[in-house]
């Protein structure tokens, strides 16, 4: 028997702090950027592993997803590349990322030790608690990820569901206007894998590429990737910058932010929904829930409709990762109804709520313990399907641990 999720690529950390003005200078207030490995700064493992011990590091990429579906008492396995050092055979980071996976009971073993490029590594700069500061992102060994090496762990791991993370952030993985990667979701779908991607760009500040309209070149990498895919999702600001990329420019202006996300989720589904016999399910975070359109085998398709969340209480902490724990809780909801997923009659609303459910969990949580709040899944679908409204987080805690 094999493993319900296979989550692969960008194995990084998240490093956090003042100390981090490079990073708000290279991204502008509130941007997102991508560096080169040559560009990153040249800290060394003793201050890096400084950080670590002092809580300024998080694992980021499937550190924000994998140990949720685990906790929730799933079979995970991740498969990333990690830099080679003195640290067990790892980088002082990627023994950091890789003991934090295993700590979770994650399975490890497609790790591929780089031989020459560091561990991922995303530094985000803290400014004021009212400031946003800028982040960027280093790939490093994540650049050179090879889908053949992870071919042979899918064949050998057996997924039910393959979520590859992110499209649009590794450059042999964008490799070939991505159809590399539309070739590996085709293999794996070949194999029995339900397929999900996360599409991901780092080009700047995103309120102002959306306003001038501009095309962001790694949303067109989605082109040979959606229509293979069984699901997506993605937030507003996304949705209108890959509109603005792959279909018609500025369709967002002059209506509803409703009316739109209703728009973009059709224009997907007539665009790049061309097989009948599959199900799938897309849809468009928001602040309070996500829209979601989906079919099942038959050509039946639904219009689109909001999921809002039952779980808004709580103070945020910190929102990078939200929409990762989002698609956790999605994923853990489809691969304990895989049979219903496949077949088409699985509950999509409730799925969605196990979404909104983990993602609320999840920035609430104390940086040092973002995973600590997941129950078992029968826990926590008997959160979402008791018809209880939360007025306050501690509320929903302690439902949780009872």
């Amino acid at each position: 028997m094999g493993v319900d999720v296979l989550i692969l690529n960008t194995g990084v950390v998240d490093f956090r702090g003042r100390e981090f003005e490079f990073a708000g200078k290279l991204a502008g207030p509130g941007g997102l950027a991508k560096g080169r490995t040559d560009e990153m700064p040249a800290y060394s493992q003793n201050q890096i592993e400084c950080w670590i011990k002092s809580g300024k590091a998080t694992a980021g990429g499937p550190g924000n997803c994998a140990p949720l579906i685990a906790k929730a008492g799933l079979k995970v396995a991740v498969g990333v590349n990690l830099g080679k050092g003195d640290f067990e055979g790892l980088d002082i980071h990627g023994r950091f990322f890789y003991n934090s996976m295993t700590a979770a009971g994650i399975d490890m073993s497609a790790t591929y030790v780089h031989p020459s490029l560091p561990t991922g590594a995303t530094f985000i700069y803290e400014k004021q608690a009212s400031d946003r500061g800028g982040l960027v992102y280093f790939p490093n060994a994540n650049n050179d990820f090879d889908f053949e090496y992870y071919k042979k762990h899918l064949r050998r791991l057996k997924p039910a569901i393959v979520y590859y993370m992110y499209s649009g952030l590794s450059d042999r993985g964008d490799a070939n206007g991505g159809r590399d990667l539309a070739e590996f979701l085709d293999f794996a779908g070949s194999e029995g894998a339900i397929t999900i991607i996360d599409s991901h760009t780092l080009s700047g500040n995103p309120e102002e590429i959306i306003q001038a309209g501009r095309s962001v070149k790694e949303y067109s990498l989605l082109e040979p990737l959606l229509g293979r895919l069984d699901i997506f999702f993605t937030s507003h600001d996304e949705a209108r910058m890959i509109e603005n990329t792959i279909g018609e420019k500025n369709k967002s202006k002059g209506i509803s932010k409703d009316d739109y996300i209703s728009h973009f989720l059709d224009f997907l589904a007539q665009r790049f929904w061309r097989d009948n016999n599959k199900t799938r399910i897309f849809g468009v975070t928001v602040a309070d829930g996500a829209f979601i359109k989906y079919a099942v085998p038959g050509g039946k398709i639904s219009k689109v409709n909001k999921v809002r969340s039952d779980f808004m209480s709580g103070e945020v902490v910190d929102l990078v990762g939200a929409g990762d724990s989002f698609r956790a809780g999605v994923i853990t909801y489809v691969a304990k109804n895989i049979e219903q997923f496949k077949a088409g009659t699985i509950n999509f609303s409730r799925a969605v709520s196990m979404g909104n459910l983990f993602a609320s969990l999840y920035i609430k949580s104390p940086l040092n313990n973002r995973y600590g709040n997941i129950g078992l899944f029968e826990k926590m679908l008997g959160i979402i399907t008791g018809g209880k409204r939360f007025d306050n987080f501690e509320g929903l805690i302690a439902a949780i641990k009872s």
